[in-house]
């Protein structure tokens, strides 16, 4: 007679879901094993365990890569919740890539054997289906790329999200950009910082009362209304965005600046048809504006930069930039935040600048200040969270968490860069009427007071 104890043990099979399933492909495509944990929809984990966890919720993230394999479909996924982190976005996103890095990991660039695999996979996991629906905040711009009508549809489709959006994201200059960080000491906020960028602008371009100012891509007019209030200039405004001219105005009469300021809603090519901006400018500054032109429009855009001058007239360009070796915008960035966009190394721009006719007197890198700028603007989101879920819905927000995540990512790593590049349009006898030394630009600040 057998006992119980006389029975061999019982073989238990190893549990076989999702994520076991799934690994052996991931290892295949990224040559390696996962930088992540992850937590599939029906329990099953595969993963470093001390690593962060990337939480896919529903089979339809699945779908959604077999679709739109790569970045965009990474990011979509996340934007309508199919995938998360259980940890803060920002410490995920930076732990993934150290990881990534450290074991001579790639992004998947999956070969149509690799596809066919996936898709057997998915098969088999019950997420193959027909292709789930584009989250609405994607941009779906039509026409030409950069034709003026092209143009002004992608700048609505990012500046004109809400003037109420931006006044919660921003602080109370509204000033849409890198900020110049001069003091860590308490008490001192991005609205410093923004006040500060301003100054330096206006004290680069040499600024005095009744001097003329062009300022294209004014956003909603920090440097504007900066200029014409402290400075006493007179500014023609100018931008291509309907809600940040309609607020331009409405700041402008409340201030009593009518007489100082002109905002004009129209496409920066339309200034070289006014004859009367014909190199009578004494400064023009164009803030982070000029990543919108497009690659192939730039060397038409400095001319018109360079003719708007009159000679020993100024121009401040800040504007992104990206590492030698790295992309621009993105899948994400150029879909959902930015469309069309275009960034190339900084050395470049010099150089489309130069080309133009203008001197090249000043280059300062403002790389680290952009990383506290995005920091403050995500920390402003984070905080206010239900404010602008209330605003404009979850899946915005969740797009805006993402591209404010990873701009200050990008930044910290080097993979993009801001510049203030100074020019001058000098006299036919070559003289700039600049100053021997910057001594005049690194005064007193917000920092300072």
């Amino acid at each position: 007679m057998t006992t119980t104890a006389d029975r061999p043990p019982v073989r238990r099979a190893t549990p076989t879901g999702a994520a076991q399933r799934l690994e052996p492909l991931a290892e295949r495509l990224l040559g390696g094993g996962l930088p992540v944990r992850v937590r599939m929809w029906d329990g099953s984990e595969a993963g470093p365990e001390d690593a962060p966890t990337v939480h896919v919720r529903s089979r339809r993230a699945l779908r959604r890569l077999l679709w739109e394999p790569g970045e965009l479909g990474l990011a979509e996924a996340y934007i309508t919740g199919e995938i998360d982190l259980d940890e803060d976005l920002g410490d995920g996103l930076r732990a993934m890539r150290r990881a990534m890095d450290e074991r001579g990991l790639t992004p998947p660039a999956p070969s149509l054997a690799d596809r066919l695999r996936a898709a057997g996979t998915a098969l088999r996991l019950g997420a193959v289906g027909p292709r789930p629906p584009v989250p609405a905040a994607r941009a779906g711009l039509r026409g030409a790329l950069h034709s003026k009508a092209r143009d002004r549809a992608a700048i609505s489709h990012h500046y004109d999200l809400s003037n109420a959006f931006y006044a919660l994201l921003l602080d109370e200059t509204m000033a849409y950009s890198c900020g110049y960080w001069t003091s860590g000491a308490p008490g001192y906020g991005p609205a410093d910082a923004q006040r500060d960028k301003l100054e330096l602008i206006c004290r680069k371009l040499g600024l005095r009362p009744g001097a003329r100012l062009l300022d294209i891509g004014c956003g909603w007019g920090s440097l504007t209304l900066h200029a014409a209030q402290h400075h006493g200039v007179r500014v023609t405004a100018v931008t291509l965005a309907a809600e940040q001219a309609a607020y331009v105005r409405g700041q402008v009469t409340a201030r009593g600046l009518e007489e100082l300021v002109e905002v004009l809603n129209i496409d920066y090519r339309d200034i070289a048809e006014r004859p009367e901006t014909r190199g009578t400018y004494d400064a023009v500054s164009t803030i982070e504006m000029g990543e919108h032109v497009g690659d192939a429009e730039y060397p038409a855009f400095t001319r018109i930069l360079h003719d708007s001058l009159r000679p020993r007239g100024r121009v401040l360009v800040q504007q992104m930039s990206r590492g030698a070796n790295a992309p621009g915008g993105g899948a994400f960035i150029e879909s959902y935040i930015a469309p069309d966009m275009h960034m190339r190394p900084v050395g470049e721009t010099v150089g489309l600048l130069e080309g133009a006719g203008l001197e090249v007197r000043d280059v300062e890198a403002l790389r680290e200040h952009y990383v506290l700028t995005v920091d403050a603007w995500r920390r402003t989101l984070e905080e206010r969270w239900a404010e602008f879920t209330a605003l404009v819905g979850e899946e915005t927000a969740r797009v805006w968490r993402l591209y404010l995540v990873g701009g200050a990512l990008a930044f910290e790593e080097r993979r993009m860069g801001v510049d203030q590049i100074l020019c001058v349009r000098p006299d036919r006898a070559g003289d700039a009427g600049m100053e021997p030394t910057r001594r005049d630009w690194y005064g007193s600040s917000a920092g300072d007071r």
